[in-house]
C-alpha cells in the first residue's frame, strides 16, 4: 500500500488535516472553522474542546475522502497558532478555562505591571521576545490569578499548561505532555540561550514549573497517536513546530539569510539566522526556528497581528463584500488608493511599534470613498505592514533583502501579491503548493522516519515558484509610503 505523512494544521481561524505523498503533494484536505468568543472588546478566546473536536473531525474527513486506510499514515506532523495558552487538569484531561489566543490583549495590565518593575531587559536577553500580552507567559499567569483554585491545583501539580501543539499531542496520545523548542521559545519563559524553561522568569511571573511540557527536537518522536483516538493504529508524532517556524521549513529556507513571510489571519516575517542570535534594535523578536538532529536554528521575526483579519472584517463586519476573493477585483478596478489609508489596528500594533492601545483607524475619506477604495485600502494595509517588518529586519541584520517568498491563504490575491513588491522594490515568490505551513510539518515528520531521505530529496520534486516583479516609479511607492507614515502616527497618536 502506498504510504503517507498526515499534517494537522491547527490555525487561528480554522483546523486542517491534510495528507501528503513523497512529491509534496496533497491526496486530500479537510477544514473546520474555530469559533472565535469575544468575551469584553481586546479579548480572543477558544474553546479548547472545539479546538479538539474540529482536530477528530478532520482527520477522519481526510481519511475518509480518499479512502485512506490508517495503516497507510506513515507518520503524523503538527503544526499550530503560536503561544495560544490552554491549561487543563492532569485527573480529569478537561480545560480549566477557554484557550486565551495570541491576539487577546486581557493581560495588558500584566504586561505593563512587568514593564513599570523593570523588567524588559530580563525577559529579552534571556527569551529573545519583548514584554507583551501577545506571548503565552502573562496568560498563565492570568489563567492562574482569575480562575478559582487555579493556583492551588497548579501548586499540588494537577495541572499542565501548553500552547495547542500540546493539547493535541496530549489529546491525541492520551498521556504525553510536550512541545517542541520553536513553540516553547514563544512563551516568554523560556531561555533560547541555555534552551531550558528559564527559572527566574517562572518565578517573576509566579508560574510553578511542574506546569510546564517537556521540550522536545522539532523532528523526532513525541509519542504513538493510542488506539482509541486514531482508528485502532498507533501512529506516531514525529513533527512538531509553530506555525511560523513550519512555514519557514516548508518553504525551504534553511539557509541563513533566506525570509519567509506568511500571509494569515496575521502576517509574520522571518529570516533565518543560522546558530546566531539576532538581537535586535528594530522591534523584532529572536526566536527558535527549530532543534533538529542536536543544532539549534534560529530566526529574527517581526508580527503583523491583523493581516488576511482585515478582509475577514470586510466581509463579516462591513459587510460590503461577500467572499475574500471579491476585493482583488475591486482593488484592480482603480487606479489608486484615492489617498485613502487603512490602519487596522484591531488589536494593537505589532512590529516594529508594539503599541498595544492603539485602534484602527481609516484615513483620507471623501464624499467619493465607497467600498471598492475600503477593499484596496484594506489589502495596501496588509503590505504596509510587512514592509514596516522587513524594514525594521534589514536594519537589524545590516542587508538588503532581495528576495521574500511568500505563503498563506491570502497570497492567492495576486493584487495583494503585486503590491507587496512594488513597494518593497523587491521579489516575491509564491509557491505552486500553498499549504507550506502543513507542508512544513510533514517534513519534519517525514525526515524523522525516513519518508523523505533529506533535504535534497524533497527538493527533488518540488514544482517552480510563481514570481513577482516590482512594477512601481521610486516617487510613487515614496510617496504611498509617505503616507502609510502619516497614518500609523495619527493613529498611535488617538488615545483615549
Amino acid at each position: 500500500m502506498k504510504k503517507y505523512i498526515l499534517s494537522i494544521d491547527q490555525g487561528t481561524t480554522s483546523t486542517r488535516a491534510i495528507v501528503f505523498n513523497r512529491h509534496s503533494r496533497i491526496i486530500s484536505m479537510a477544514s473546520e472553522e474555530i469559533t472565535q468568543i469575544y468575551p469584553t472588546p481586546g479579548w480572543v478566546e477558544q474553546d479548547p474542546n472545539e479546538i479538539w473536536l474540529t482536530v477528530t473531525q478532520t482527520i477522519n474527513e481526510a481519511l475518509v475522502q480518499k479512502n485512506i486506510d490508517p495503516t497507510q499514515i506513515e507518520a503524523i506532523g503538527i503544526t499550530n497558532q503560536r503561544e495560544t495558552t490552554i491549561i487543563w487538569n492532569k485527573e480529569t484531561g478537561n480545560p480549566i478555562y477557554n484557550a486565551i489566543v495570541w491576539q487577546s490583549r486581557q493581560t495588558t495590565s500584566i504586561c505593563e505591571d512587568l514593564t513599570e518593575k523593570g523588567y524588559n531587559e530580563t525577559f529579552r536577553n534571556k527569551t529573545g521576545l519583548l514584554i507583551d500580552p501577545y506571548f503565552s507567559g502573562t496568560k498563565i499567569k492570568w489563567i492562574l490569578d482569575n480562575v478559582e483554585g487555579a493556583r492551588k491545583l497548579a501548586n499540588e501539580g494537577k495541572l499542565a499548561f501548553g500552547t495547542i501543539d500540546s493539547w493535541i499531542i496530549y489529546k491525541l496520545t492520551g498521556t504525553e505532555h510536550k512541545t517542541d523548542f520553536s513553540n516553547a521559545s514563544r512563551t516568554m519563559i523560556f531561555n533560547i540561550h541555555d534552551l531550558k524553561w528559564d527559572d527566574e522568569l517562572l518565578e517573576i511571573l509566579d508560574i510553578p514549573k511542574n506546569l510546564l511540557p517537556e521540550v522536545c527536537e522539532s523532528s523526532g518522536l513525541f509519542g504513538y497517536t493510542s488506539e482509541k483516538n486514531f482508528f485502532g493504529e498507533k501512529v506516531p508524532i514525529c513533527g512538531v513546530a509553530g506555525d511560523q517556524q513550519a512555514s519557514l521549513f516548508g518553504q525551504h529556507c534553511i539557509k541563513k539569510g533566506m525570509v519567509n513571510s506568511t500571509y494569515g489571519t496575521g502576517c509574520f516575517v522571518l529570516m533565518n539566522t543560522g546558530d546566531v542570535v539576532v538581537n535586535s534594535e528594530n522591534g523584532m523578536l529572536s526566536t527558535i526556528a527549530w532543534k533538529i538532529n542536536d543544532e539549534v536554528v534560529y530566526a529574527i521575526e517581526g508580527s503583523v497581528f491583523v493581516g488576511g483579519s482585515t478582509v475577514q472584517w470586510l466581509r463579516d463586519g462591513l459587510k460590503i463584500i461577500k467572499c475574500a476573493s471579491e476585493t482583488e477585483d475591486m482593488a484592480k478596478s482603480l487606479i489608486s488608493n484615492n489617498g485613502v489609508y487603512f490602519v487596522p489596528a484591531f488589536v494593537g500594533l505589532g512590529t516594529p511599534y508594539w503599541d498595544p492601545k492603539a485602534k484602527g483607524a481609516i484615513f483620507g475619506l471623501t464624499r467619493g470613498t465607497d467600498e471598492k477604495v475600503i477593499a484596496r485600502a484594506a489589502l495596501e494595509a496588509i503590505c504596509y505592514q510587512v514592509q514596516d517588518v522587513l524594514y525594521a529586519m534589514e536594519a537589524d541584520c545590516k542587508v538588503k533583502i532581495p528576495i521574500v517568498k511568500a505563503n498563506g491563504g491570502a497570497t492567492i490575491n495576486n493584487f495583494l501579491m503585486q503590491f507587496q513588491s512594488d513597494i518593497m522594490n523587491l521579489q516575491v515568490q509564491r509557491p505552486a503548493i500553498m499549504e507550506t505551513t502543513a507542508l512544513g510539518a510533514a517534513y519534519l515528520a517525514g525526515l524523522y522516519v525516513k519518508y523523505w531521505e533529506n533535504h535534497e530529496d524533497i527538493m527533488k520534486y518540488k514544482k517552480p515558484d510563481i514570481v513577482f516583479q516590482p512594477d512601481m516609479k521610486e516617487e510613487n511607492r515614496s510617496e504611498l509610503i509617505r503616507g502609510w507614515k502619516v497614518a500609523v502616527s495619527s493613529t498611535r497618536n488617538f488615545k483615549l
